[in-house]
């Protein structure tokens, strides 16, 4: 009984000795900034996660796993819980032509911005509210259209909050009229000409309730990897109250 006990008694300590202490610093340190478009000179009109920043550390592995920043609808980024190291850093998943990397070291606050071409500009956008209906027009410009991809569609996004995109949406409000003369359909697919330039896209969604307050946006997008959309600004639409 005597050795049994001491048999297990020394199994104990040996199994103590073996067992590691993870005792490497948490993370300590916050990566922010702005992703700026090149063409306005502002932030670019996005939604939650229409643009991702890539960060790879270096300074833990020569083939490390990449890490995501998701971007704001304002068009920043930010994480407050980054380990300080050397990192390769890019912004991705976008609807921008293709940016370059860069290679900084994060440690504490740091901030850096990046400005990216986007794919398509949409310009001179406008919207009427019409009875239950809201009419939203557009034309789109192209910073670089050599080596452009296909253009798929003009879309519209209606939500009850002001975050408003692709991924936020209110998806069974009816959109489209094709009885109108004057609408023109959200497909395009075609690669970029000037028929395409000096077109004014229209979209209308019906089934807008009275006495609420719905916030509106266009999105046209590439037939590239990501399929993201170039977006509009926010529209406030306040419908008019029950009678």
């Amino acid at each position: 009984m005597k050795k049994i006990i001491i048999l297990g008694l020394g199994l104990l300590f040996i199994g103590a000795s073996c067992t590691k202490v993870d005792n490497y610093p948490g993370p300590d340190s916050a990566f922010q900034g702005n992703i700026i478009d090149s063409v306005t000179g502002k932030n670019m009109l996005t939604e939650t996660g229409g643009i991702n920043i890539m960060l790879k550390q270096l300074s833990w592995s020569d083939n490390p796993d990449p890490y995501y920043i998701p971007s704001k609808p304002d068009g920043t980024f930010e994480d407050t819980r980054i380990f300080s190291g050397h990192y390769s850093v890019i912004p991705t998943q976008g609807p921008f032509w293709p940016a370059d990397s860069i290679v900084t070291d994060i440690k504490g606050a740091t901030t850096h911005n990046f400005t990216v071409v986007p794919y398509l500009e949409i310009t001179n956008f406008t919207h009427v509210q019409a009875g239950d209906s809201l009419v939203m027009t557009c034309q789109l410009s192209a910073p670089r259209t050599v080596g452009l991809p296909q253009i798929l569609e003009v879309w519209p996004f209606v939500n009850n909050t002001p975050f408003v995109g692709s991924g936020a949406y209110i998806s069974q409000l009816t959109i489209s009229d094709h009885n109108s003369p004057s609408y023109n359909l959200a497909d395009i697919n075609s690669t970029w000409n000037g028929g395409i330039a000096t077109t004014t896209y229209k979209v209308v969604v019906h089934g807008l309730l009275n006495g609420r307050t719905y916030y509106a946006r266009v999105g046209v997008r590439v037939n590239d990897s990501y399929k993201k959309y170039n977006l509009s600004e926010v529209a406030q639409v306040v419908m008019p109250p029950e009678k």
